[in-house]
């Protein structure tokens, strides 16, 4: 929790809990009684809801398994022709053995493979990915990806001479209707 949360606590929360427990034991009344469980009930369910809150929109952490599996471009950033070629040209796959392979492709056809390996960093609480690749190498792969999280999933920009920004999440390849 914060600091203002820190000072509520301390400067409001516990004074006036103390305030209402000794009213309550000198009193006698139910009153006193109902209004410190009221707030005490009131300030849990707050922390319970704040807690739930971060949990429902903090971004995915990821690890390095996380990025096994098959990508495809990215459709819904940008519509048109050229993503749609590029979707019908492009895609790579991560295996469990730390390997990449880039395929160029003439929709389902694979025409040209690039094999690389895998490593990832963590620099923060959230893996990135590197890319190393064997060979010479396609302009798509000239540079490490750029790991963007949401709340759920996330998708990978590779920065290329030729395209600029070029969109990948997970998926399976399947022909465009």
């Amino acid at each position: 929790m914060g600091f203002g949360f820190n000072l509520f606590f301390i400067f409001i929360l516990l004074p006036l809990t103390g305030i209402l427990l000794i009213a309550w034991l000198l009193s006698k009344k139910v009153f006193y009684g109902k209004a410190l469980g009221l707030i005490w009930l009131g300030f849990i369910g707050l922390v319970l809801l704040s807690g739930i809150a971060g949990w429902l929109t903090s971004k995915t952490q990821l690890d390095k398994d996380d990025y096994y599996g098959e990508y495809v471009i990215n459709r819904d950033y940008f519509k048109g022709e050229q993503t749609d070629w590029q979707y019908n040209h492009y895609r790579f796959e991560i295996t469990e053995e730390d390997s990449i392979f880039f395929y160029v492709t003439d929709k389902e056809k694979i025409l040209e493979t690039f094999r690389g390996k895998i490593t990832t960093t963590t620099p923060y609480d959230s893996a990135r990915l590197i890319i190393e690749m064997e060979q010479s190498t396609h302009h798509i792969l000239t540079s490490n990806p750029t790991t963007y999280r949401s709340t759920w999933d996330f998708y990978l920009v590779f920065k290329s001479p030729k395209f600029h920004n070029v969109f990948f999440k997970q998926g399976k390849w399947r022909p465009i209707e």
